[in-house]
């Protein structure tokens, strides 16, 4: 697999920078990026601004995988007008991409070289045509790695992703969202005993504040790319601890000075944030 830290390119929704709602939030992105040399660009036909979801998963430098983008959470007549036809958005754009059956949103992969985890949701919502060992084995050969590893979806999750629930630090390490360790999440023992099976050290994010927000998963929602590690701030307490413990684990990035953040209130009130928005690779 192609990581996060491999890619070179990044494209947006064009509603990013049409929608009302986020042109305040898209200004300082383009700014931002245009300013640090960032390549990127935008992506017509789109029914919202979440392009991680429905956009193909880069495997290999000239290879990618498009899965069937029909998620539960739009099954429902009233959220039609937001299913976007994938096909639309990639076909024109001439990659070589394999067509899967498999009904994934890309914001539930969370990968690695050799390894990809995502939430458990994906056995339900393929229930209807593959066994789980059908389905992890399809999931492998789809993404050529050796280890697919599926861990408890949050209840209170209505996407069931695994991208506000962890993240690789490196091969062996995550950084995972302190509460989901606790009792209170109702999965930290299951969810750390399957990171313990697979010989993955989860840290967690923690927060020493007096009241925590409901917005805080959202700092491990940060864009990840070869030149840039972007952390989104929501202006409450937990800005500058969730911005030092993240940089703290990539000493490295802080040296290049590639570290930045954004103010990203417009996006996490809409239930997301920039590895949302965003679909990176490697050209």
């Amino acid at each position: 697999m192609i990581t996060d830290a491999e890619t070179n390119f990044v494209y947006f929704s064009e509603l990013l920078r049409q929608k009302p709602r986020y042109m305040a939030f898209h200004q300082k992105l383009s700014q931002l990026l245009d300013r640090l040399g960032i390549a990127y660009d935008y992506l017509p036909e789109t029914r919202d601004i979440w392009c991680r979801d429905y956009m193909p998963l880069q495997v290999s430098q000239d290879r990618y995988v498009g899965f069937s983008y029909d998620p539960d959470y739009l099954k429902g007549e009233r959220w039609q007008h937001l299913r976007t036809y994938s096909g639309l958005v990639y076909e024109p754009m001439e990659m070589k991409t394999e067509k899967s059956e498999i009904i994934l949103d890309g914001g539930n992969v969370i990968r690695w070289k050799d390894k990809v985890i995502l939430t458990d949701k994906i056995v339900s919502e393929n229930a209807h045509q593959f066994t789980k060992t059908q389905l992890i084995r399809r999931l492998e050969e789809a993404f050529r790695v050796d280890h697919i590893i599926l861990i408890p979806r949050y209840p209170e999750d209505i996407f069931g992703h695994a991208d506000g629930m962890l993240r690789f630090i490196d091969g062996q390490t995550l950084l995972i969202d302190g509460f989901l360790k606790s009792k209170e999440s109702g999965i930290g023992d299951q969810l750390l005993s399957v990171l313990k099976e697979h010989h993955l050290e989860a840290i967690p994010l923690d927060f020493d504040v007096p009241v925590q927000s409901r917005h805080n998963w959202g700092y491990l929602n940060f864009l990840q790319m070869e030149n840039l590690l972007l952390i989104p701030q929501f202006g409450i307490e937990e800005d500058h601890p969730a911005l030092q413990q993240i940089a703290a684990f990539f000493p490295e990035v802080v040296r290049k000075g590639l570290v930045h953040t954004i103010d990203a209130q417009d996006l996490i009130r809409d239930g997301g944030a920039l590895n949302c928005i965003s679909w990176n690779i490697r050209i």
